[in-house]
């Protein structure tokens, strides 16, 4: 009653003359994470039957011989809140079959569970899925942004460049709601099911908290500053920080049919952007500049959300989200100084409605609806030009100088489940429309580009120096050392061409002009039909179909089947349990071509905007008029979509075993093969050939979008979980993986646009070992610890030359690997090998992410208290909206779980109850905690740099961010503490 269930009725054969006359009440009972709960008391109580079974070890029951007619069963459990049925039918030879899920009672009451960690042919028990709630949230982080990296590194490697997909109560493409809002958290569940466009590998499902059946609530403070930070290795002084968040959430009843739930939540932080440069002082000689500036973040959410019964088969669940963020001093840090600092404001609002239908015994019926409305703005100075002197600094203007963008998105999905005998079915569809009104100014103030390249070689008097030939000696100089050459001979008032002569002046300049609004309409459709078919109680075959297309690309084939097996290879014979089931499937799945990049091709198609590239120009810093400009050798660039680009998608299979082990502990092994073809890349189609002519013509660069790359991905994933006893439970992964491609995604240009066969190599994602650990310990004091923890090696990095070689416009050229013992001007020996920075035609370039980056290691930690007070307390359940809501229907499960994404509890939540916070069993409870990131301040570096023209080629000029010691915001220290306090009742 004061939980929610599933409800599974379907027409099962029963054998005999006698079972034919009677009836048979038959399920399964399982807690909140559906893991099934042994031992539990199922009461049947009717006209003529008044009878009490207990489930067994995997939680499943069976009352036979039940005569007809209309029962009421009770079920209850040690440390979970009794669930009744009313009216439950039983009609004669047709038995009825319940799955009820219960709701955690309080800690003081504890949990039974089985003596071994079950592993099942059920897709919602098996040893390789990550479910979280309660107690077991306390694993993420409070902070937004380190709350969305925790989940990513907990979701596994995704195969391909873009990752996982997050869906919050089922809809894509949502805001990410604050913590204290969510109520569970399900990753990597049925990677096979053909109602999901993405791979279920990755995928990260969020389920937010509904209404109470009584009044609950939490309010809770958090705090962190510098002085409890340690200090940014790339900070010379100890970075000003400070952190200040704070919310309030209630839940409670309407009336009898109605609860609601409201979450607010405020943060406030001042973060760091840590510059890491090597510019040039006012006599024009190159320091390194390290400096942390202050980037203020504001962000407000509201939450509310009701629950309602409409009658006995429908309810309505309504939620709204609005969020505002405030940011100040956006986009500076590493190379980039202050004065190209961006203000950023963005207003988010978001409505969800989920109605369910109970259509009858054996079918239901959901419908969601989605509207997202966005505003964003971005504002900087953008009244000089911008200055890019490649991998050593950025200065000069803004890019931007007031820009906005409205975004209206509508979600609708309908889906129906029947169940049917041995079958679950499931099909239904996803209209999605987006509508974009976008406007920009980016670059309407033009770029200097400096780059590297072969110069004369200077004295001490800055003279050139000539060798034994008589002619000048030449040498490789860096992108700063041209920036440098060109002030120092503007300041001797020497000719232009005589600057570029002695190895000055820009390499490049860009200027954009034109109308800054451009808008997009977009929409997309995909359609699925899929069956769970339980053959024996030992084998489940699930197999599904699903269809997807889209507006704006004539590509109109994207089907998709999707397979999977789950065999359990033990057991089932004289009541045994199945301790090893065996897993396969196969999937394909396909990607949109996103609406930005529509909207790009609409704006840079050479009328609405024009972007212009002068190479090598004779001017800095002024700028001449656009009239003047055309008296240079001028390029007009246009971006379109190729005419054949069609979806990208990637093939996968997966076969992999999982194991119940001694000592409540379940084990998952899996590989993983992932084949991507029309992968996304961008290419300048009239890039010069080698004798200096355009295919096209003399009509300027064409950047083409298009889908002609491909992916080859092979993973192996290890996963394990052990419920040790009641006070520890842990859970972690270990991939080893191998990903090859020749496009790293759209932004994506080739070495060589005219034989992609050169860009095949190692993928940007391409890290060779990932380990992730997390858990929950409850020591007897009281003290509950969850530690968190990160491994992996270094990803790849891309080495190039620095420099534009081969005349299409982009700086991502890559050098030759050079002979042994090889000397000259082009040769360059760095501890990366020993590379030719000009290779000439013939020569192989060296393969793409070349590099291998440093790896990562960070133990995240926090620590909590909680004492309860006032008089002993309830714990708050999910309201029914009410007492006669039916129950919800399944099925008989099925599918493929894999083992590698991070591979969670699958008893979440407990003692944790509906608010999440420890619960004492008093009223009120008042938790203190710390949470630490990085709390052996280990020093994990970004990314190498790649450019061979940069001053600081080869070194890292940040600590890494994402998944590393600072998670998604690295600049504010090496090691992070906070202090949280939270009242709950």
């Amino acid at each position: 009653m004061n939980c929610s269930i599933s409800l599974l009725a379907g027409l099962l054969s029963v054998a005999g003359l006698y079972a034919q006359q009677m009836g048979q009440i038959k399920g399964t009972v399982v807690d909140p994470s559906a893991a099934s709960v042994p031992g539990a008391t199922v009461n049947a109580k009717g006209p003529a039957t008044n009878r009490t079974v207990t489930t067994n070890e995997m939680g499943a029951y069976e009352i036979d011989n039940v005569a007809p007619g209309k029962y009421t069963i009770r079920i209850s459990a040690p440390g979970f809140t009794p669930f009744e049925i009313r009216n439950a039918r039983v009609n004669m030879g047709s038995p009825v079959e319940f799955k009820v899920q219960l709701s955690i009672a309080s800690q003081t009451e504890s949990v039974t569970v089985a003596d071994q960690e079950a592993v099942s042919v059920d897709p919602q028990s098996t040893a390789g899925a990550v479910v979280l709630k309660g107690e077991d949230l306390n694993v993420l982080s409070d902070d937004p942004d380190d709350l969305a990296s925790d989940l990513q590194a907990l979701a596994g490697p995704a195969a391909g460049p873009n990752g996982g997909e997050i869906y919050v109560d089922g809809f894509s493409g949502g805001q990410l709601p604050s913590k204290s809002a969510i109520r569970e958290v399900r990753i990597n569940q049925n990677p096979f099911s053909a109602e999901y466009d993405k791979m279920g590998f990755g995928r990260i499902e969020i389920l937010t908290k509904p209404g109470t059946d009584k009044l609950r609530g939490q309010a809770f403070l958090s705090f962190g500053d510098q002085y409890l930070n340690s200090r940014n290795p790339f900070s010379p002084t100890r970075a000003p920080y400070k952190a200040l968040n704070y919310g309030v959430n209630l839940g409670g009843p309407i009336n009898k049919k109605a609860s609601y739930f409201l979450d607010v939540e405020r943060r406030g932080i001042d973060e760091n952007a840590v510059v890491n440069a090597t510019i040039l002082d006012p006599n024009l000689q190159q320091n390194l500049l390290q400096q942390a500036i202050v980037t203020p973040i504001r962000r407000l959410s509201v939450s509310p959300r009701i629950d309602y019964q409409l009658n006995a088969n429908n309810t309505l669940v309504a939620r709204y989200h609005f969020s505002r963020m405030d940011e100040d001093n956006q986009g500076i840090g590493q190379f980039t100084l202050p004065s190209r600092a961006l203000n950023m404001d963005n207003n988010n609002h978001t409505v969800q409605l989920t109605e369910t239908a109970v259509l009858n015994a054996k079918m239901i019926n959901e419908t969601r609806f989605q509207y997202m409305h966005a505003n964003t703005r971005q504002m900087g100075d953008n009244a000089t030009p911008a200055i890019n002197v490649l991998e050593s600094f950025n200065s000069g203007g803004a890019l931007i100088g007031n820009s906005g963008s409205t975004q209206n998105r509508f979600e609708i999905t309908n889906m129906t489940s029947i169940t049917q005998g041995t079958h679950f079915l499931k099909f239904g569809g996803r209209l999605r429309v987006v509508s974009v009104n976008d406007s920009s100014d980016s670059n309407f103030n033009g770029t200097f580009t400096f780059a590297g390249g072969l110069a004369p070689v200077l004295d001490a008097n800055n003279q050139v120096v000539i060798g034994a030939d008589g002619q000048p000696e030449l040498a490789q100089i860096t992108s700063i050392d041209r920036y440098q050459r060109t002030l120092l001979f503007q300041s001797l008032n020497l000719p232009f061409a005589q600057i570029r002569q002695l190895g000055g002046g820009p390499s490049q300049f860009t200027l954009t002009s034109g109308l800054a609004t451009t808008g997009v309409n977009q929409a997309d459709v995909g359609i699925f039909a899929e069956d769970s078919w339980r053959l024996r109680p030992r084998f489940t075959l699930n197999y599904g179909l699903r269809y997807e297309t889209q507006t704006n690309i004539h590509n109109y084939n994207n089907i998709a089947p999707r397979l999977s097996i789950a065999w359990g290879l033990d057991g089932g014979r004289d009541g045994k349990t199945t301790k090893t089931v065996l897993r396969t499937g196969f999937g394909m799945f396909y990607d949109r071509i996103d609406d930005s990049l529509t909207l790009q091709a609409l704006r840079f198609n050479g009328t609405t905007q024009q972007q212009y590239f002068v190479p090598n120009p004779a001017f800095y810093p002024n700028i001449p008029s656009l009239d003047s400009i055309a008296n240079f050798k001028l390029d007009n660039t246009v971006r379109r979509l190729a005419p054949d680009i069609r979806a990208p998608y990637i093939a996968q299979g997966v076969i992999g075993v999982d194991r119940q082990l001694p000592w409540r502990t379940s084990l998952s092994a899996n590989f993983i093969y992932s084949r991507g073809e029309h992968m996304l890349r961008t290419v300048n189609i009239n890039t010069p050939l080698p004798d200096g002519t355009r295919p096209l013509g003399n009509i300027g660069n064409l950047y083409q979008f298009e889908s002609n790359g491909i992916l080859r991905q092979k993973q192996f994933m290890v996963n394990l979980r052990s419920q040790f006893n009641r006070r520890v439970m842990l859970f972690g992964f270990y991939v080893y993986g191998h990903a090859n491609s020749d496009t790293d995604g759209v932004g994506t240009f080739p070495a060589n646009p005219y034989n992609f066969a050169t860009e095949y190599g190692r993928a940007s994602y391409d890290v060779r070992h990932r380990f992730v650990m997390g858990g929950n310990i409850n020591t007897k004091w009281g003290i509950s610890l969850n530690p968190f923890i990160i491994a992996s090696s270094g990803p790849p990095f891309n080495i190039t030359t620095g420099r534009d070689n081969n005349g299409d416009t982009i700086f991502n050229d890559r050098p030759a690997l050079a002979a042994p013992g090889a000397t000259g001007p082009d040769i360059l020996a760095t501890p990366f090998g020993t590379f030719n920075v000009a290779p000439g035609p013939g020569m192989a370039l060296i393969a793409r992410n070349f590099g291998d980056g440093p790896g990562n290691f960070s133990v995240n930690l926090r620590l909590s208290r909680t004492w309860g007070f006032g008089s002993r307390g309830e714990q708050a359940t999910q309201a029914t909206a009410g007492p006669d809501r039916p129950p919800m229907m399944g099925g008989p499960g099925g599918g493929f779980r894999h083992g590698g994404g991070g591979g969670g509890y699958h008893g979440g939540g407990r003692s944790g109850g509906m608010f999440g916070a420890a619960n004492s069993g008093k009223r009120f409870n008042l938790t203190l905690s710390a949470s630490a990131r990085n709390l052996l301040n280990h020093v994990n570096l970004g990314l190498p740099v790649g450019n061979l023209s940069s001053p600081l080629f080869g070194e890292s000029t940040s600590i890494a961010g994402g998944f590393g010691p600072g998670g998604a915001m690295a600049g504010a220290g090496n090691r992070r503490l906070e202090l949280q306090l939270r009242l709950s009742f």
